[in-house]
């Protein structure tokens, strides 16, 4: 398995392509340094929570849309030493200003703890936020490879739960504040792959039907402050090798 830089941002709606620009200009910089895969998607269908969600995560503005990104790594150590060389300024390309505030975007490393199916280039992306109490850990893997079968059924391609491994505080937002995570819970970046949009909708809705009248069983976290949502990747460095 490898290891996830997980990004969540808001981007303005009117600065789209300039993201996408900005995305592929700075690729080449990860490459370099042994990243296998860098993939953003902005949100397509995310809703608004009772209690978090997306919006509040990144105090989205009324014209900004959010951002659902990760670069993929051999292991932790590649990742280190990529952003020890960028906080030092170590050959960073000559870019323009990012497209959006990143005052406002947070991120983390995370460890990939459950990982089925392919990721495939021009799937559309779920994504989701939570924070589960560390010493549940082992729970909440149980929880996720039973759901794996389920998934798969209904049409899903690719499913990665990542558990936070390096994952800092901000001054302005960061994944604990976006999950009200509590002492001694850790941050997950995790998400599914479906073959489009109409897939992942219907599956959403045989899953509310198949859970209606059911007593929810004893989770591993508090799925009230999980958030997710679906996304559309704009920028795949795997699809900019195989195009």
């Amino acid at each position: 398995m490898t290891y996830v830089s997980g990004f969540v941002a808001a981007v303005p709606s009117a600065n789209r392509d300039a993201f996408i620009a900005h995305a592929r200009a700075g690729w080449p910089w990860f490459q370099q340094r042994g990243a296998l895969r860098m993939v953003e998607c902005l949100g397509a269908d995310v809703k608004h929570g009772r209690q978090t969600d997306f919006y509040r995560a990144t105090q989205a503005r009324d014209d900004e849309v959010p951002l659902f990104s990760w670069v993929e790594w051999p292991d932790r150590a590649t990742a280190d030493a990529a952003w020890a060389g960028m906080a030092n300024g170590e050959d960073l390309p000559d870019m323009p200003e990012p497209p959006f505030d990143g005052a406002r975007m947070f991120w983390g490393g995370f460890n990939p703890i459950v990982q089925v199916g392919e990721s495939r280039p021009g799937s559309y992306i779920q994504g989701f936020v939570l924070a589960a109490p560390e010493d549940r850990k082992q729970a909440y893997i149980d929880m996720a490879r039973s759901a794996t079968d389920m998934f798969r059924r209904m049409g899903a391609t690719f499913q990665i739960e990542c558990w936070g491994e390096d994952v800092p505080h901000g001054k302005q937002t960061d994944f604990y504040r976006a999950t009200d995570a509590k002492e001694g819970e850790v941050p997950l970046f995790s998400w599914i792959e479906w073959p489009d949009r109409a897939t992942c909708d219907e599956a959403a809705r045989q899953m509310e039907a198949e859970m209606e009248g059911m007593e929810m069983p004893d989770m591993p976290f508090d799925g009230m402050r999980m958030f997710w949502g679906g996304f559309t990747p704009v920028f795949d460095s795997k699809a900019e090798v195989q195009g």
